[in-house]
């Protein structure tokens, strides 16, 4: 008789381990993240809230607190708006031609084709290389003087071209070498998604005639679209933290102005070239002015990662 409640108990503790093992096992699984992501990506970013509310220099002892003075200095810098229209012009000149190349390449992998895999790997090539040799590279091919970008040219009769000098010059050769980067890595992303595509719509559609651009356009494109608005929002927050592409470009053209202007006439600054210049390249390293335009990119790209939310589920409703 007593054998019959030791029996009882040990099944309940059996009982008991495994509910705490459903149950809790999972946030133990994921603790590790959470503590890390806590500890430097939501501690660092609202003590640079709180930092932007003060006028926060590394020369002062003293952090006067200014409430909203820095974000209402910053919505009147000319040169903070300059840098937001670098962006999104450098943005849209990369991005576009980038994701449109992306796709047609990942059309033509997509088939069958001798060395397959040596295609694949060879778009990813660009992508692990180290930007600071890409902006070397692409600095010598877009220079004034020497360029191979400008011999090109003057066989069509188009004079010397100052890459560096001019606004829209440098954006373009910025551009370039982000879809060089980029492009191969994008193309490989969508390359996964059309492997999930039914061969068969392929076969229909061959069967009736349709040639691969109209099997691209009706085809591939919509149902990989889930896909496409994820690249598309992926690259446009990365765009809007471009900074090693111009620093190292106004560095290696030669264009003058320090390290973080972007040229003379800042015609290629960025946001995030702007934000490191107030907090480390100025001589009074005002840390609050940086941090109160560190907040309005990440509003910036909070909104923008909002539009993909209802997009994306839009899109899947669509679908079903």
């Amino acid at each position: 008789m007593s054998a019959l409640p030791l029996a009882v108990t040990r099944r309940r503790r059996r009982s008991v381990r495994h509910t705490l093992d459903l149950r809790v096992s999972p946030y133990a699984y994921v603790a590790p993240f959470f503590l890390l992501f806590c500890a430097f990506g939501l501690f660092p970013l609202v003590y640079t809230a709180w930092v932007s509310l003060h006028e926060w220099t590394l020369l002062s002892d003293t952090q006067e607190f200014i409430g909203l003075g820095n974000y209402a200095t910053l919505l009147a810098d000319p040169y903070f708006w300059n840098a937001t229209f670098n962006t999104l012009s450098i943005g849209v000149l990369s991005t576009v031609p980038q994701l449109l190349l992306a796709i047609w390449l990942a059309h033509l992998l997509n088939r069958r084709l001798r060395f397959q895999t040596l295609f694949r790997i060879s778009l990813l090539l660009p992508n692990v290389t180290s930007v600071v040799a890409v902006v070397v590279i692409f600095s010598q091919l877009f220079g004034r003087d020497f360029g191979l970008i400008n011999w090109v040219l003057s066989w069509f009769g188009v004079g010397t071209v100052d890459w560096a000098a001019g606004t829209a010059t440098s954006h373009v050769a910025l551009s370039v070498m982000i879809m060089w980067r980029w492009t191969g890595y994008n193309a490989l992303i969508f390359l996964a998604a059309m492997q999930a595509v039914p061969r068969e719509l392929y076969e229909a559609a061959t069967i009736d005639g349709a040639s691969g651009f109209r099997q691209l356009r009706s085809i591939t494109i919509p149902m990989i679209r889930p896909t496409i608005i994820f690249v598309v929002i992926v690259s446009t927050i990365g765009a809007m933290q471009i900074i090693a592409e111009p620093m190292l470009f106004g560095q290696s053209s030669g264009g003058g102005g320090g390290i973080a202007t972007g040229g003379p006439d800042r015609q290629f600054q960025t946001l995030a070239l702007f934000v490191y210049e107030q907090g480390f390249a100025n001589s009074t390293f005002d840390f609050g002015y940086a941090s109160a335009a560190s907040w309005l990119m990440f509003l910036a790209v909070v909104i923008v990662a909002g539009i993909n939310f209802l997009i994306s589920r839009r899109v899947r409703g669509g679908v079903v």
